[in-house]
């Protein structure tokens, strides 16, 4: 077992898709199929649906997600977010990254292979258009290396045309996500000139995708993804991923007919396994920083094993200890201790997204500003106060001090504070307070506000008055 892996460790010492010289090697996949293939084709086609339905969801007239950037206006999940939610969504990300830790050590790259959008639309989409017009992958490298003629122009043209139509539409659907579906419909129907900014993303967006799915391919996650070189100190022993029993496949040996060897291992050295990967990577050779787990090598591996009378399973998904020992042991100290968490997290997440507050409340008093005396003698402050409606209705808002006897709020403007649906309002007002009643010459002032009568929040800020002379 250990001279496995010192194999492992000194077979090659640079990635797949990069030979010694640093030159990019270009993969040509087999063209894969099987029981787990067909599994991978309908987890695509119900996640791809999703991607491509979510800017047209709605949950209670709001977007399923909106990821506003530009305006800092976030939506999930129909609830509106704020740059004053930052912490929530901080909170939220960290959840998201410890589940994804704890995730990687129990299933390995599973999200790569299945659920990642980078991978379906890769093999699953752009790589199946390349079948589809080229040919395996045999007759992807004769098409490459021969001259230009008028079929290669045309099954060249024609590939990169629907590449370039599909990079369009996912553009288009990213951006939705972004600035939402109706702004990204009156983009489309009105002259880049109108909109020069939105065109301009539009473009961007079309051609990062195009390039990356045309030429960049697989290297999106084995050179530039952070998750898949996290995997190689999240990957422990008892991680389930897809592993080649070498117990039971070791020695190769290449069979013949007629030929019977009871010495020799199951697997046959067919390098079929090494054929269909996607990455370039043998499965062989133990887990690595490039296998996205996508299955393929199991189906075509399971495929030989058929053919030969063996067993299946010879690529399985299985763990380092189950395939050693025998023993499958998923739910480890490791796992254990993430998942407590994990879950203790949640359940902070949870109370703070129950807990917050469907107006955000700001009150600064005016910078460089002191205290004025008025013509009827009391003394105001001057103050700013932003109000974050994050809520889809209008509010009407109540401002009253709490805790100084005869002081109010004299608002600058209208009186009525109305705050527009998912949006915020800035204003300025003072707060008045007759001399006799001043104490101190700082005291502290709780604002209350109100909703409908009823108190929804209360805010503290400073009052300054005069220095009190003593008699």
């Amino acid at each position: 077992m250990e001279n496995h892996y010192e194999f492992e460790e000194e077979y090659r010492n640079t990635i797949s898709t990069v030979d010694e010289s640093g030159k990019r090697v270009w993969i040509y996949p087999k063209k894969p199929k099987g029981k787990f293939h067909n599994y991978r084709i309908l987890v695509t086609v119900i996640l791809l649906g999703l991607l491509f339905a979510g800017p047209f969801i709605e949950i209670g007239g709001h977007p399923l997600l909106l990821l506003n950037i530009f305006e800092r206006k976030f939506v999930i999940l129909g609830q509106a977010f704020w740059p004053q939610d930052f912490f929530l969504l901080a909170l939220l990300a960290v959840t998201f990254f410890v589940f994804i830790i704890l995730f990687t050590v129990a299933f390995g790259r599973v999200w790569c292979g299945w659920a990642c959008p980078q991978t379906l639309f890769m093999e699953m989409v752009f790589r199946k258009i390349e079948y589809w017009i080229e040919g395996d992958a045999n007759q992807q490298r004769k098409l490459n290396a021969a001259p230009w003629n008028a079929s290669k122009i045309w099954k060249k043209s024609l590939k990169h045309f629907i590449y370039l139509a599909f990079s369009i539409l996912i553009s288009h659907t990213v951006m939705a996500y972004l600035i939402g579906v109706e702004q990204v419909k009156e983009i489309v129907s009105q002259p880049p000139t109108a909109n020069m900014s939105g065109f301009i993303g539009l473009a961007v967006f079309t051609g990062i995708f195009y390039w990356v799915f045309a030429y960049f391919r697989e290297q999106a996650c084995t050179v530039v993804c952070p998750y898949g070189r996290l995997q190689s100190v999240l990957i422990v022993k008892e991680t389930m991923a897809v592993m080649y029993d070498w117990l039971r496949g070791e020695p190769r040996s290449k069979l013949k007919k007629a030929e019977s060897k009871t010495d020799a291992g199951d697997c046959i050295d067919c390098k079929l396994c090494v054929h269909v990967c996607p990455t370039g990577i043998d499965i062989r050779n133990g887990t690595q920083l490039e296998c996205v787990n996508c299955t393929a090598c199991m189906d075509v591996c399971d495929e030989v094993m058929t053919k030969i009378n063996k067993p299946k399973g010879l690529i399985r998904l299985s763990s380092h200890t189950a395939i050693e020992t025998g023993q499958k042991k998923l739910f480890t100290p490791r796992v254990a201790g993430y998942s407590i968490v994990l879950l203790a997290m949640m359940v902070f997440l949870s109370f703070m997204l129950v807990s917050r507050s469907d107006v955000e409340i700001t009150v600064l008093k005016v910078p460089g500003t002191l205290y004025q005396k008025t013509d009827d003698g009391q003394i105001s402050n001057l103050y700013n106060i932003q109000f974050v409606n994050k809520t889809f209705e209008e509010m009407e808002l109540e401002l009253k001090v709490l805790n100084l006897k005869g002081a109010h709020i004299d608002r600058v403007g209208t009186q009525k504070i109305i705050i527009p649906a998912n949006d915020k309002y800035e204003g300025v007002f003072f707060i008045k307070m007759p001399t006799t009643n001043i104490t101190k010459t700082k005291s502290s002032v709780d604002i209350g506000v109100y909703k409908n009568g009823e108190m929804i929040d209360q805010i503290d800020t400073k009052f300054l008055g005069p220095v009190k002379m003593k008699p």
